[in-house]
C-alpha cells in the first residue's frame, strides 16, 4: 500500500509539474501529459492492486469525469483541465480526488483573481466589479472589455494543484507515508 501511494503521488506531482508550466505558459494542458497520467494511473493501481486497483483508478476517473464534464459545458472549466483532473483521478483514487477537487474549487476564485490582476492589473478588476454591479442594479447582462478581468482565460491548473497539495496535507494515509519515509530517511542518515 504504501508502495502504491507514493508512486502515485510522485507521478501525480509530475503529471501537476507539466500541467503548471503548460497552463501558465500556454493557456493549455497538452493531450498527451492527460493520456499519461490515466494510463499510468490504471497501470500502477492494476499492477499493484489487481482488480481492486483497476477498479480504484476507473472509479477515480469515471468521479472526475461525471463531476467535472458539466463545468466543461458551461465553460466553467477548460477542457484540459477536465481531462488533467480524469488523469489525476486514476492515480489517486476517487476520495483523495474528491478532496482534491473541493479545495481546487475553494482556491480557485483566489488564484484566479491573482492571475487576472497580473494580466489586467487593479483597473481591470475594477472596471469587471463595476461592470458586475451595473449588471446586477439593471438587472441586464452585459459583455465584458478585452481589458477586464472578466473578459480573460485565466489558467485553472494552479487552483487544481495547490486543491491536491491541500487535500494530501490533510489525509492521514498522506501523513503516515510521510512519516514512514521520514523516520528511514533519518535512521539511514544516521547510520
Amino acid at each position: 500500500m504504501d508502495f502504491t501511494l507514493a508512486a502515485a503521488l510522485t507521478l501525480t506531482a509530475l503529471v501537476f509539474c507539466f500541467a503548471l508550466v503548460f497552463d501558465l505558459r500556454c493557456h493549455r494542458i497538452p493531450n498527451k501529459l492527460c493520456l499519461i497520467a490515466l494510463l499510468s494511473g490504471i497501470i500502477l493501481q492494476a499492477s499493484v492492486n489487481q482488480w481492486q486497483g483497476l477498479t480504484l483508478a476507473f472509479s477515480g476517473a469515471g468521479l472526475a469525469l461525471l463531476l467535472l464534464l458539466p463545468t466543461f459545458y458551461f465553460r466553467i472549466l477548460g477542457g484540459g483541465d477536465v481531462k488533467l483532473m480524469i488523469g489525476v483521478g486514476a492515480l489517486i483514487g476517487p476520495q483523495l480526488l474528491l478532496w482534491s477537487l473541493a479545495y481546487g474549487i475553494m482556491l480557485g476564485g483566489f488564484t484566479s483573481l491573482l492571475l487576472a490582476t497580473r494580466q489586467v492589473g487593479w483597473s481591470g478588476v475594477k472596471a469587471t466589479m463595476i461592470r458586475y454591479y451595473h449588471c446586477f442594479l439593471l438587472r441586464q447582462y452585459f459583455k465584458p472589455d478585452h481589458h477586464e478581468a472578466a473578459g480573460l482565460r485565466v489558467p485553472y491548473a494552479p487552483a487544481l494543484a495547490l486543491g491536491w497539495l491541500w487535500a494530501c496535507y490533510l489525509n492521514h494515509d498522506v501523513a503516515a507515508l510521510l512519516a514512514s519515509v521520514s523516520f528511514q530517511l533519518q535512521n539511514w542518515l544516521y547510520l
